[in-house]
C-alpha cells in the first residue's frame, strides 16, 4: 500500500481547529494558495467534500468532522512526543503556549517566569491574552489560567497565587457629593462602572457576601468596559464606583487615589489557577513553567 503524504491532513486539521485559511497558513508557514491547493489535492484523492468554504468562515463537514475527530488528536500525541524528546538534550526547549489574563500575566507569571526564561534560553512562552473562556485543547494550549471556580473538572488545576478578595472602590473626588455606601444595596443609588463579561455577553453581578449571607446587585451607571485597565482609569477620574480583584487597585488605595468601600462584604476567595488537560503528558519544558509557577505555602 502506497504511504500517503500526511502534510495535507496537518493542513486540514489547522485550517479546521482555526476556521480560516489565513490563520491556518500564518500557523504552518506557508502561503494561502499553497494550503488551498493541498486542501483540493486532498478532497480530490479522498472524493469528498471536508470543509464548507463561506467569504467569511471555514467550516467542517459532517465527513471534515468525522476525520477532523478521529485524527486531530493523534497529531497532538506527535507533537506531545516530539517535544518530551527534548529531555534528551543537555538543557529543555520548546514553546509553551498559555491563554491568561491581562493582570495575572503583569502580576504573577511574568514576575515568576523571567527568572525562568534567564536560565534556560531555549525555552520560549507565548501568551495569548484573552478574557474569554478559551477551549485550551480546541485552540491548541498547553494551558490557560483562570480563577479556580470557573475550571473545568477534566483539567489539572495547580494553584499559581493566593486567595483573592474583590474590591469597591471610588475616587476622593466622587465620594465627596454623595453618601458613602454603606452596604451592598446603597449602590443602587450611585453611579457605577460596569464590565461586560467577554464570554457570554452579559455585565457582571457584583457579588458579595457577608457572614455567610451572600448578595448580588446589578448595578448601573454611564461607563461599561470588557476589560479591566479602563475601568480603573474611570474610578481614579471620578466617573464612579468600580469593583475589581483588590489588587487592580492596590496602588491606588495606598496612595490615596482611591477609597475601598465595603470592605466587610468582600471575603477571600480561592485565587487564580494554571490548569491544562489531564490526559496530555507534560513536556519538559512545560514541567519547569509549572514548578516556576506553583504558589508554595507561606512559611
Amino acid at each position: 500500500m502506497a504511504r500517503r503524504n500526511l502534510n495535507d491532513l496537518l493542513a486540514f486539521v489547522t485550517i479546521a481547529r482555526e476556521g480560516s485559511f489565513t490563520r491556518a497558513a500564518a500557523q504552518l508557514g506557508v502561503s494561502q494558495s499553497a494550503l488551498s491547493q493541498a486542501m483540493r489535492a486532498l478532497e480530490e484523492r479522498l472524493g469528498i467534500r471536508l470543509l464548507t468554504r463561506t467569504t467569511r468562515s471555514v467550516s467542517p463537514t459532517e465527513a471534515g468532522e468525522r476525520l477532523l475527530q478521529a485524527i486531530g488528536h493523534r497529531f497532538d500525541e506527535i507533537e506531545s512526543e516530539l517535544e518530551a524528546l527534548t529531555a534528551l538534550r543537555d538543557k529543555p526547549a520548546g514553546t509553551v503556549r498559555i491563554t491568561c489574563g491581562e493582570q495575572v500575566l503583569r502580576t504573577t507569571l511574568l514576575p515568576k517566569l523571567t527568572p525562568l526564561l534567564h536560565d534556560y534560553p531555549d525555552i520560549e512562552i507565548e501568551f495569548d491574552v484573552n478574557y474569554g473562556l478559551r477551549d485550551i485543547v480546541a485552540d491548541r494550549f498547553d494551558a490557560g489560567v483562570r480563577l479556580g471556580e470557573s475550571i473545568d473538572q477534566d483539567m489539572i488545576a495547580v494553584p499559581i497565587g493566593p486567595p483573592l478578595r474583590m474590591a469597591a472602590a471610588a475616587s476622593p473626588a466622587y465620594l465627596a457629593s454623595r453618601t458613602t455606601p454603606t452596604k451592598p444595596e446603597d449602590l443602587l443609588g450611585q453611579r457605577c462602572i460596569n464590565l461586560r463579561l467577554p464570554t457570554y455577553g452579559g455585565l457582571y453581578v457584583w457579588e458579595f457576601e457577608r457572614r455567610g449571607r451572600p448578595l448580588n446587585v446589578h448595578v448601573e451607571g454611564q461607563l461599561t468596559f470588557n476589560t479591566t485597565p479602563p475601568i480603573v482609569q474611570a474610578a481614579l477620574a471620578g466617573m464612579g464606583i468600580a469593583f475589581l480583584p483588590e489588587d487592580e487597585f492596590s496602588p491606588h488605595f495606598e496612595q490615596g487615589n482611591l477609597v475601598r468601600l465595603l470592605e466587610d462584604w468582600c471575603p477571600p476567595f480561592p485565587g487564580y489557577y494554571l490548569y491544562y488537560p489531564s490526559r496530555r503528558q507534560p513536556s519538559p519544558a512545560f514541567s519547569l513553567v509549572l514548578e516556576a509557577l506553583r504558589s508554595r505555602p507561606s512559611r
